[in-house]
């Protein structure tokens, strides 16, 4: 099974799927790939799984698993988020990939805004997107950009552990949910008491996280999280959203106090299938965003404030990096204007320019 984890790392896949009954798939360029000509069985997954399953009393209750998150890496080999299933009755075992180096931001062919934003002294900063749309990976090149060039304590809540950050420039702290601390409302709470310049939250999934994430910004700290939104706009609905509804306008002066950007992204193929590219919107929070947060009848105008901004602030629509990514033909036309926002605007953007 290792030699198949290696063939299947050295030929780009990006995650592993295990399944009693099925071969042992890869995603490689966006698609699942068989890497086995025979099918595995349950007691091979078992097996698998039992290897990967860090703590022994868990192991020892793999029977009765339904759902569970680990990390594992082997030397040779890699790092893997790992989520440990049960479908049908039997185990799934699915593998996240995770590079060894902290990759950088020319590397991911990411905005430099990203970096002004990583370098903020203090604001919440939000990186959004559908699951495996690379969030956790800019929020790595983010963390090591500010570990190359500030004085730090970093702290970082995770479930689980993905990258493992060497201390550089910054003082890096980092805790796994589960095992170092006991949730991420705990974990944030307690961050709060040891002296964190930057705290990182794997996801902020819920109104005492949101809430907490606010007031450790409020304090003076620059905070950076996820959300599972879209878009930048589609994101500040979400956030307040989560509220219940007499609580929604003082969470909008509260975000348009600490928001300083949003970062949403979805991860393309190329077009010379030579691996996936990511789209990115950046919104850079100004004086006029914040009177549209402040406004939900005013949402719809952030599309516009991000484009004008793009010269003086570095945001940027989607549409506008889809555009530049077909001119500069990484993606294809089709794959780009099912990816923007509108597409039938997208089209017609594009048919204007040529």
């Amino acid at each position: 099974m290792i030699e198949i984890f290696k063939a299947a790392i050295k030929a780009g896949a990006s995650d592993l799927h295990m399944k009693t009954g099925d071969f042992l798939r890869a995603r490689i360029n966006g698609e699942l790939v068989p890497m086995t000509q025979q099918r595995l069985t349950q007691d091979q997954i078992k097996q698998v799984a039992t290897q990967l399953i860090p703590h022994q009393k868990d192991r020892d209750l793999i029977d009765g698993i339904t759902d569970y998150d680990c990390s594992w890496g082997a030397p040779g080999i890699g790092r893997f988020r790992v989520n440990i299933l049960r479908q049908r009755g039997t185990l799934m075992i699915v593998m996240r990939v995770i590079p060894i180096e902290i990759p950088t931001f020319e590397q991911l062919e990411l905005p430099l805004a990203l970096a002004r934003l990583a370098m903020n002294e203090r604001g919440l900063v939000l990186v959004t997107g559908v699951t495996g749309s690379g969030k956790s990976t800019s929020l790595a090149a983010m963390i090591g950009h500010l570990n190359t060039n500030r004085r730090r304590h970093i702290i970082t809540l995770e479930n689980p552990i993905e990258f493992l950050h060497r201390d550089n420039q910054c003082s890096i702290t980092q805790r796994e949910i589960g095992t170092d601390t006991e949730s991420f409302d705990t974990g944030l709470r307690a961050a709060l008491r040891e002296d964190p310049d930057v705290i990182l939250i794997g996801e902020m999934r819920d109104t005492t996280t949101i809430d907490t994430a606010l007031k450790a910004v409020e304090t003076g700290h620059l905070v950076l999280s996820t959300l599972h939104t879209q878009n930048a706009v589609q994101t500040i609905s979400r956030v307040v959203a989560v509220f219940p509804p007499h609580e929604q306008a003082m969470v909008r002066v509260r975000l348009a106090e600490t928001l300083v950007g949003v970062v949403s992204q979805r991860l393309l193929p190329r077009l010379d299938r030579a691996g996936r590219i990511a789209a990115v919107e950046v919104m850079v929070v100004t004086a006029a965003i914040r009177d549209c947060i402040l406004d939900a009848e005013r949402s719809g105008e952030m599309y516009e404030l991000m484009e004008d901004g793009r010269v003086q602030y570095g945001s940027q629509s989607f549409d506008q990096h889809l555009m530049e990514l077909v001119a500069r033909e990484q993606v294809a036309f089709d794959v780009a204007k099912a990816a923007a926002n509108n597409p039938s605007d997208f089209e017609l953007k594009v048919k204007t320019l040529a």
